[in-house]
């Protein structure tokens, strides 16, 4: 292991963090009003539960994980990934795991409190095959020692989750094993037998079940059954049709009134549309794209392959899930129920990206020429 000097953080990629989560507060706030006040009788419920149950810890697991150095992840890397596979394996025993009304039996439930494992499963899976692929080194290009392994690892997660079935966030990890797998130097043309075979997976996933297919006809034609399967999608394009070049105003929704699902969760980016415009919504996607920038900025300058890799797999996890979410709402991608990461409510969700920005910033310390 190559040793490597601590040095200045980057406050720079650390402020856009910051802006970011103190966008998503308030955005949630603004944009769950409606549903918490229904349901709860407090229109501040959902804002409150994300400090509680994600701020809060989120902001001592970003410490912890911004002093403690990186390469203990490596030292410990299985034992997370497994400690995580068991995790994901309780939401299948009756009287724990449960769906939530999601329809995804990807839950656990003990007492009144209540976790999506999956959430542990990214970072897990990241930080095990950031050290996994940095061992391999070279051997990657070889298809039966190196590549084929590797792959049969990063599947492992992903098949987890597709039993649950979250094909969502099944998505988001495969993306995540492709993006590390290209970023550690594997053979083009196994690649793109991946691709091909991601697809194949596609396809049978939605021949199997007939809510998937009609899923992919509501993107293909949403405009056929607004008032049926594709209600959610066309709500969205409404809200965020309204919201013009500078908005209606923080506050002013219409749609998050009982018109838009999940307005508190995967619509949230129609609201922001809708309340903040065009022109906000334009410089929140720049934001996300700064980040992105900054982030493999640090992966490329990383001071060993672990780190390198480790950096990449979170930026790639943020970016694709991020972009992902927004993409459905405009109507580029399928709706997949995927939350915006930092906005969407979701305690755990928040929690682990809280933890994952710990590590980003840990590893700047160790970085040069940024």
């Amino acid at each position: 292991m190559i040793k490597s000097k601590e040095r200045k953080a980057d406050y720079v990629l650390l402020t856009y963090f910051a802006i970011l989560l103190f966008f998503g507060l308030l955005m949630l706030t603004s944009a769950s009003a409606p549903m918490g006040y229904g349901k709860f009788g407090d229109k501040y419920f959902f804002i409150k539960r994300q400090i509680i149950v994600g701020v809060i810890p989120g902001l001592a697991a970003f410490f912890l994980f911004s002093k403690i150095k990186f390469e203990e992840l490596r030292r410990y890397s299985l034992t997370i990934f497994v400690f995580s596979l068991l995790l994901n394996l309780l939401v299948f025993v009756p009287g724990i795991g449960f769906d939530l009304g999601t329809g995804a039996k990807s839950w656990i439930v003990i007492g009144s409190n209540s976790f999506q494992p999956a959430e542990f499963l990214k970072l897990s899976m990241i930080i095990f095959l950031a050290s996994y692929l940095s061992q391999k080194g070279k051997e990657l290009l070889n298809f039966k020692s190196g590549f084929l392994p590797a792959l049969t690892i990063g599947l492992i997660p992903v098949v987890l989750v597709v039993l649950q079935p979250d094909i969502g966030t099944a998505s988001i990890l495969f993306g995540i094993l492709f993006g590390l797998l290209f970023v550690a130097g594997a053979n083009i043309w196994h690649m793109f037998a991946l691709i091909g075979a991601g697809i194949l997976g596609f396809i049978l996933m939605i021949i199997k079940a007939r809510y998937r297919f009609n899923r992919l006809m509501t993107f293909l034609h949403p405009e056929l059954d607004p008032l049926g399967v594709g209600y959610h999608i066309n709500q969205a394009f409404l809200a965020i049709g309204n919201g013009g070049l500078l908005g209606m105003g923080l506050g002013h929704s219409l749609r998050k009134y009982e018109f838009l699902p999940e307005v508190n969760a995967d619509s949230i980016f129609a609201i922001i549309a809708e309340e903040m415009g065009f022109v906000i919504t334009g410089a929140f996607i720049i934001l996300l794209l700064l980040i992105c920038y900054r982030g493999f900025k640090i992966s490329k300058n990383s001071p060993n392959s672990f780190a390198r890799l480790l950096v990449a797999g979170i930026i790639i996890w943020f970016t694709i899930q991020s972009f992902m979410n927004i993409g459905a709402m405009i109507g580029l991608m399928p709706l997949t129920g995927l939350p915006l990461p930092f906005v969407s409510h979701g305690g755990t969700a928040l929690f682990v990206a809280m933890a994952s920005v710990g590590i980003l910033i840990n590893v700047s310390k160790y970085t040069e020429h940024l």
